[in-house]
């Protein structure tokens, strides 16, 4: 299985959040999941990479060539993908993968997470979604995004597109567990 995981490149947050990727890159890895991410070496995206690596996992970095420029890429990842923006990085951390984890982050984490809600809900991904709530950290967008169907902003099934799960060792039973996106889900996409 080709997991992308979109997490955070921040050192500065609580250690709690890098023990978490730690842990999720080496889960994934002693499970036989290829591991895809931004390939950066820093913060959850350097923790996720370093417990696949000490796992024996394997692991793809897609990084845009001006983050290589200034040496943000995790020197240990040996299929390392050098693109060219943001765009086709996000393109190219999707594209193949068979379930997409969230981990905690910041703006950039959450267009990822918002680009793959989007194609899931316009029935162009069909894969599982699973959002890692360490700390709680998903509890408020989850509200967040009740409040979008309770608005009218989207449907109740659109709350099926996604799963949350607030421990490491819940998510590989979870994506398992995740029946894939309806092939009808265009007939659904607008709001009734």
């Amino acid at each position: 299985m080709r997991v992308c995981v979109y997490c955070a490149s921040s050192a500065q947050c609580d250690p709690v959040y890098k023990d978490a990727a730690r842990a999720l890159g080496r889960t994934l890895a002693e499970a036989g999941c290829t591991v895809v991410y931004g390939g950066g070496a820093t913060g959850l995206m350097g923790a996720l990479a370093d417990g696949a690596l000490a796992a024996g996992g394997d692991v793809i970095g897609i990084i845009p060539r001006f983050m290589v420029e200034v040496e943000w890429q995790h020197p240990g990842v040996g299929d390392l993908q050098i693109v060219e923006d943001m765009r086709e990085r996000k393109h190219r951390l999707l594209t193949g993968s068979d379930a997409v984890i969230a981990m905690p982050g910041g703006s950039g984490t959450l267009e990822e997470l918002f680009e793959a809600l989007t194609l899931k809900r316009l029935a162009l991904y069909f894969n599982p979604i699973v959002l890692l709530n360490t700390n709680g950290f998903y509890e408020p967008l989850q509200r967040f995004m009740e409040q979008t169907v309770e608005q009218r902003f989207m449907n109740r099934e659109h709350l099926r597109m996604w799963s949350l799960v607030d421990r490491v060792e819940d998510v590989l039973p979870t994506i398992r567990a995740t029946p894939r996106w309806g092939e009808d889900a265009r007939s659904y996409a607008a709001v009734r």
